[in-house]
């Protein structure tokens, strides 16, 4: 398990520096960003993600399952006296009334979400009509998709590809090699939650969503603070490949709208 999984703080600082350096002017390149804009995070964790955003004068709202993130969101963006911010600890299926947001943003979640249909469908709720949605994902078959590098035995947490084996095989090896039951309940949940890239473009057409931007990382933008390595996009011919492009893919990026007129 690296240092980042158990420090709060670090994470933090991390994903804030990785969405202002790469995802905020991903975004800006197809969808201003201007303050007083209201975004909505699900899935935001300790809130990194939503500091930049803060930064830019929006109004930010994030939730999460985790009551300790929640907490520790609250404190580090000082939740309690200033306006701009809110969070709260909740199930996204149990969500309701929050209103209309002009982005949505969901980072490194919808693979561990099981009723995917259903959140597609769910979400409409919150955009405004000339909202977007930005989604970030790995895809299930590269190398680490499996998320096994949270995984306390040293060698688990670096060895690539074994997420993929069939399930009862992956699950006695984290059992065999000392993870913990509410480790292997995690590394099992995100394998019956995969997500590839064929499924998310499913998934968007069929709720009615419109991709207007799609990138495909052979190295995530991410990496560069995790590993020190350059973002470097996924060779087109090998992104045009079915199924074997998950392989490559080490980050998805889209953005999504409800209408296609409404693009900018």
């Amino acid at each position: 398990m690296q240092k980042r999984h158990f420090d709060g703080q670090l994470y933090f600082d991390e994903l804030a520096y990785s969405t202002k350096k790469y995802i905020l002017p991903y975004i800006e390149k197809y969808y201003p960003i201007s303050s007083n804009m209201h975004v909505l995070e699900i899935g935001c964790g300790a809130g990194g993600n939503l500091q930049p955003f803060l930064e830019l004068g929006c109004n930010v709202t994030g939730f999460d399952l985790s009551s300790a993130r929640i907490k520790e969101a609250c404190q580090i963006l000082d939740a309690e006296n200033n306006e701009k911010v809110h969070f709260f600890c909740d199930n996204v299926f149990n969500v309701s009334d929050l209103g209309k947001f002009d982005i949505i943003f969901v980072r490194d979640v919808i693979e561990h979400i099981p009723d995917k249909q259903r959140f597609f469908h769910l979400i409409k709720d919150f955009i405004k009509e000339d909202g977007i949605i930005y989604f970030a994902f790995p895809a299930w078959y590269m190398p680490f998709g499996g998320h096994q590098q949270i995984c306390q035995n040293k060698l688990l947490s670096r060895l690539p590809f074994y997420h993929i084996l069939p399930k009862f095989i992956y699950k006695s090896i984290l059992s065999l090699c000392g993870e913990d039951k509410s480790t292997i309940e995690e590394l099992m949940s995100v394998k019956n939650c995969r997500i590839t890239v064929e499924q998310f473009r499913q998934y968007a057409k069929n709720n009615g969503y419109v991709i207007f931007q799609e990138t495909l990382y052979f190295i995530n933008p991410h990496y560069e603070i995790k590993f020190h390595l350059k973002p470097r996009k996924l060779h087109p011919f090998i992104a045009k490949l079915p199924f074997i492009r998950n392989f490559f893919t080490t980050g998805c990026f889209y953005l999504l709208q409800k209408n296609s007129n409404l693009i900018r």
